[in-house]
């Protein structure tokens, strides 16, 4: 897209898969290099394979991987260290890496609210922690969070994942107030139902939750999007590049919703 981005420094969480990957590739072929963070670092090798596979020798340099779970403190401190360590800056910071359980409340233990605030609520907040004052300190930065359209519409299935995210767009429109005053700017998109493998794990789950087939399930979420159709991941990454360049400087603060039309109102 020609977006500006070539030579800047970014980081991706939840880089290994879905709507980290595609970001991580869109940013890479934009010219920017990426430190990709994921649990899984096979995975997350084969994905750093594929971004490169086709650019000429050396371009693999502006890749870094580190392997860490985002519910670990430490794994924040470590991957601002890798950036910074390669490259001397951050640019850009897109957090992603999240997973929540689907399925009845009154089932659901409480470890796994716990498990889910912990990787996504407080992994985002520790990566803004961590990444922010850098940014600051530059007088320049992006940042994008992938939150989730059940932050606003919730479910009595998906009650981990919609607690966390209506916490993080708190966070990011409160937090947007403090880093503009450094041109630092921080917006959240909001993937209605997205075809990842994470979407297909949650059908599942909520399907056993309302004591449905699978397919009826898919069937009832396909029946709520206006457009017919899940969401590309290569579409959420194509709007976090726009985010993260300069070409609507006066953005930041804002959600954006990626959903056919799926959000019922405000």
């Amino acid at each position: 897209m020609n977006l500006g981005l070539a030579g800047k420094i970014a980081i991706v969480t939840g880089a290994s898969a879905g709507i980290g990957l595609a970001c991580s590739k869109g940013l890479f072929e934009e010219g920017a290099s990426v430190v990709m963070v994921a649990r899984d670092p096979d995975r997350m090798q084969q994905a750093a394979a594929a971004i490169v596979q086709g650019h000429p020798a050396g371009e693999e340099n502006r890749i870094v991987t580190v392997n860490g779970d985002m519910r670990e403190p430490e794994t924040a401190k470590r991957t601002v260290s890798a950036a910074l360590e390669r490259f001397g800056r951050i640019d850009i910071l897109i957090n992603n890496a999240g997973a929540a359980k689907a399925g009845s409340f009154f089932e659901m233990p409480e470890e796994e609210f716990v498990e889910t605030w912990n990787l996504k609520l407080l992994g985002y907040i520790r990566m803004v922690k961590e990444a922010a004052p850098l940014m600051i300190k530059q007088g320049d930065g992006r940042i994008v969070n992938i939150v989730g359209g059940a932050g606003r519409t919730p479910s009595a299935a998906f009650l981990t994942g919609s607690t966390a995210n209506a916490a993080l767009l708190n966070f990011t429109r409160g937090i947007s107030k403090e880093l503009a005053k450094s041109n630092v700017r921080i917006n959240a998109i909001s993937p209605g139902t997205t075809a990842t493998e994470r979407a297909e794990r949650l059908a599942e789950q909520q399907a056993a939750a309302k004591g449905i087939t699978v397919d009826a399930q898919k069937a009832e979420i396909s029946a709520s999007i206006p457009l017919g159709h899940r969401v590309d991941p290569s579409e959420i990454a194509a709007m976090a590049l726009l985010l993260v360049s300069d070409r609507i400087p006066s953005i930041t603060g804002t959600e954006i919703v990626i959903d056919g039309g799926q959000q019922p109102g405000v």
